[in-house]
């Protein structure tokens, strides 16, 4: 387990998701209220809406996922990827609403960072929707750039962006 201090002093840990995590049901409500702002904004709904507490475990054993914890309680998580030829795909990137601006997405990133330093990837990828214009500029301050575009099966329009970064 990590550890940072935040702006306030409350201090975020970051702890591996692995079999010995038990909050499942807690880490879906987190994703679905860092999501919800969404609902309504971009379509197709998020597929944030079909996870499940299960389908969430069966990800973390399958890819490697990170929960931030401040003051003991669930306030963030990012997936990771790895993809082929040579990149970490960073998924579900959430952090709860009332926790926002402290510093705990910048937190993820980093540990998306050092996770693909680690494993010898030199870029990292992203997707996010078209819609999502603030999003679009947190990730370009992080250094991340806008390489294509992407359409949900169905749609005749972009949909998502894909964003890179060099590690």
């Amino acid at each position: 387990m990590t550890r940072n201090k935040l702006q306030n002093d409350c201090e975020i840990s970051l702890r591996r998701l692995d079999a010995a995590f038990a909050d499942w049901p807690g880490l879906l409500d987190l994703i679905l209220r860092a999501y919800a702002y969404m609902d309504g904004r971009i379509d197709p709904p998020s597929s944030a809406h079909r996870l499940t507490a299960a389908g969430l475990k069966a990800k973390a054993a399958a890819e490697v996922g990170y929960a931030a914890l401040a003051g003991g309680a669930l306030c963030g998580c990012v997936f990771l990827k790895p993809e082929p030829p040579d990149f970490l795909y960073l998924g579900k990137i959430a952090v709860d609403p009332a926790a926002q601006g402290r510093g705990i997405g910048r937190r993820l990133f980093e540990t998306a960072l050092a996770e693909a330093r680690a494993r010898g990837l030199p870029r990292l990828r992203l997707q996010t929707r078209v819609e999502l214009t603030a999003n679009h500029a947190c990730f370009a301050r992080w250094g991340f750039v806008k390489t294509g575009a992407t359409a949900h099966p169905g749609f005749t329009r972009p949909t998502s962006i894909e964003m890179q970064r060099t590690v």
